[in-house]
């Protein structure tokens, strides 16, 4: 099986290795992305912000300060830099501002490098068409100078061996795509829950300010 992957891989010409290296930068992102997100979404949204939210109401700040402290993660750090400016005695508007700076910081870090996935799977589908047609023009100009007998039989085999390279192509850029939009899809949902989470912490907060003036 083996031995037939690598006869077939020779023989789809010179294209074939910028493909095998779409693969594995297309590999490499996919990884680094799902574990960063995996990472990025570890934090329980509702049993965080339940814990947030009792301190809050028992007008404990610090308390509520050190349960961001425990776990670092985009939505631990966005409400701690809300909580930090509550404890600094910023008004409202300041205290928004804090929180969307490290949104700011924070979200595009989820997002990164996904795209280059949808860009790898393109390449590779291009470059397989590309060494197909490459390899065509070079089997159509080898059987101009061959018998009529010959021509038929060898024409075939070019175009075959032409074809790997497509086929390598679209059996790169077909699971590329689909870990795209799976990593896109798992970006957004946690993007999601942050920006919730986040609005709904801050307006807690806010509507429960008097309690930390009163402490």
């Amino acid at each position: 099986m083996l031995h037939t992957i690598a006869e077939k891989f020779h023989e789809g010409g010179f294209f074939m290795y910028p493909i095998a290296v779409c693969s594995l930068f297309g590999i490499a992102i996919a990884a680094e992305r799902f574990m960063y997100i995996q990472s990025a979404a570890a934090v329980a949204k509702d049993d965080f912000l339940n814990r947030i939210n009792q301190h809050i109401l028992q007008g404990n700040l610090e308390r509520a300060i050190a349960v961001c402290s425990q776990a670092s993660s985009p939505l631990t750090r966005i409400v701690k830099a809300g909580l930090m400016a509550v404890a600094n005695q910023k008004d409202a508007e300041e205290v928004q501002t804090a929180m969307d700076a490290v949104a700011l910081r924070e979200i595009p870090k989820i997002e990164r490098r996904t795209g280059l996935l949808a860009m790898l799977s393109n390449m590779a589908t291009l470059l397989g068409l590309l060494g197909t047609i490459v390899g065509l023009i070079g089997a159509f100009g080898a059987v101009a100078g061959v018998s009529p007998a010959e021509k038929a039989s060898l024409l075939a085999n070019s175009i075959s061996e032409a074809m790997n390279c497509t086929a390598f192509g679209l059996c790169v850029a077909i699971p590329l795509l689909g870990i795209f939009g799976f990593i896109q899809s798992r970006s957004q949902e946690t993007i999601d829950d942050i920006h919730e989470a986040a609005v709904a912490t801050l307006n807690f907060i806010l509507a429960n300010r008097e309690k930390f003036a009163r402490r």
